[in-house]
């Protein structure tokens, strides 16, 4: 299914260009199908990400018996996550990918970022939703996001944890399907997103395009071949050349699905038999970084926000890129191993900043390329954990498991 949905939406790709080059006066039909495709994404994004968050974190009951494992693997994970969209933001304010395009919008950015002259105090205070359900109505995403992970951990030392759990993992097992059942309209909204914006902005599009997929594989490939490596040399003393030919067959199945949830089992065989790491971390920390560890989503995500405002000529301040920042770190975590999971989690970003969700379809031509990267960059960053964190742990004595 995966396979055949990128095939019929690299076949819309292609169709939009076509349509939009050769039929500019008869766009209005496949423009409004593009429109109702983000409106059905518009319509997943907020539970699917709601609901993600919150398992994410109370998955992290086992905390209860590994304090030291669970507490080392969040820092390193929201650490390398943020260090990977730091990069990707430099990145894209350094080659401005988007110049030049200038889209048509009404656009403006944005509801949640703080104006001029609001104090840092002040803008901590929004992030913290004084009524939760109003943050729902208003697409207000940070503050959600917020709620979502402190009610997780709220149900962490509850007694009956487990039925809410299974509550809100049947909630994510069907926002899944739903989620399933939207992409598998993707060739379709695909093909009247590019043939909309090719019928406004001719075939020019096309350089830009590339310049920003050059973008976020530069910032990629120094998040996996600068940063992580540093971090593993710098904090745990062992190199990553050395764990890279170990774990290379789990970075060419994460490079052919584009799904850090399909190669989990590679991932753990390969870090348990051939790089030496425990049972016991690999089979926490991997698993875990499957779900909420997504330095290469993040880092995508924060490029194509930027590059999308240039294409419209929307100026983000500093304080809307901080927006973006945190957004994008704490979306990673509500991005499923999946394949496009970060596409729809990219709406999420672009609805902080009060960016228009039509500019996705920019990036859809390129985005199977990119996603098969950004996964690979994901996968490597786990192995890289998992190393890192069995390292400070290794001669330490476990903790007893409680009855």
């Amino acid at each position: 299914m995966g396979r055949k949905l990128t095939l019929w939406s690299g076949i819309g790709v292609i169709v939009g260009f076509l349509y939009g080059a050769l039929l500019p006066q008869w766009v209005a039909p496949a423009d409004f199908v593009g429109d109702l495709f983000l409106a059905l994404l518009k319509m997943i994004v907020v539970p699917l990400v709601v609901v993600s968050v919150f398992l994410g974190v109370a998955s992290l009951e086992s905390l209860g018996h590994l304090k030291r494992l669970g507490s080392q693997t969040l820092i390193y994970y929201l650490t390398t996550t943020s260090l990977a969209v730091f990069t990707g933001l430099v990145l894209v304010n350094l080659i401005r990918p988007g110049v030049g395009v200038t889209l048509a919008s009404s656009a403006s950015a944005g509801p949640l970022p703080p104006p001029e002259g609001m104090s840092f105090r002040d803008f901590v205070l929004r992030l913290i939703p004084t009524n939760p359900f109003a943050s729902l109505a208003q697409g207000d995403i940070l503050p959600l996001i917020v709620f979502s992970l402190l009610l997780g951990a709220a149900v962490i030392p509850v007694r009956d944890r487990e039925a809410v759990v299974r509550v809100f993992q049947g909630l994510n097992d069907a926002i899944l399907t739903l989620t399933g059942w939207i992409m598998g309209l993707a060739p379709l909204g695909v093909m009247g997103l590019v043939a909309s914006i090719v019928a406004e902005k001719g075939l020019g599009v096309v350089i830009p395009i590339a310049q920003y997929a050059g973008t976020v594989v530069a910032g990629l490939l120094i998040h996996a071949f600068i940063t992580l490596p540093l971090v593993l040399l710098l904090l745990g003393q062992r190199s990553a050349l050395w764990l890279f030919h170990q774990v290379k067959g789990a970075l060419v199945v994460a490079f052919s699905t584009a799904s850090s949830s399909a190669t989990l089992p590679v991932t753990l065989e390969s870090m348990e038999h051939r790089a030496g790491v425990s049972r016991e971390v690999a089979g926490f920390v991997l698993p875990l970084g499957a779900t909420v560890n997504m330095d290469g989503t993040a880092l995508y995500e924060a490029v194509a926000a930027l590059f999308i405002a240039q294409a419209y000529n929307i100026t983000l301040p500093l304080s809307a890129q901080v927006v973006v920042f945190l957004t994008a770190t704490l979306a990673a975590i509500g991005a499923a191993g999946i394949p496009s999971a970060g596409l729809v989690t990219m709406a999420l970003v672009l609805q902080a900043v009060g960016l228009p969700l039509e500019g996705i379809g920019l990036i859809l031509a390129v985005d199977r390329f990119l996603d098969m990267m950004r996964t690979t960059v994901n996968v490597w960053g786990d192995c890289i954990g998992a190393a890192l964190i069995d390292r400070w742990n290794q001669g330490k004595p476990q903790e007893a498991e409680s009855p």
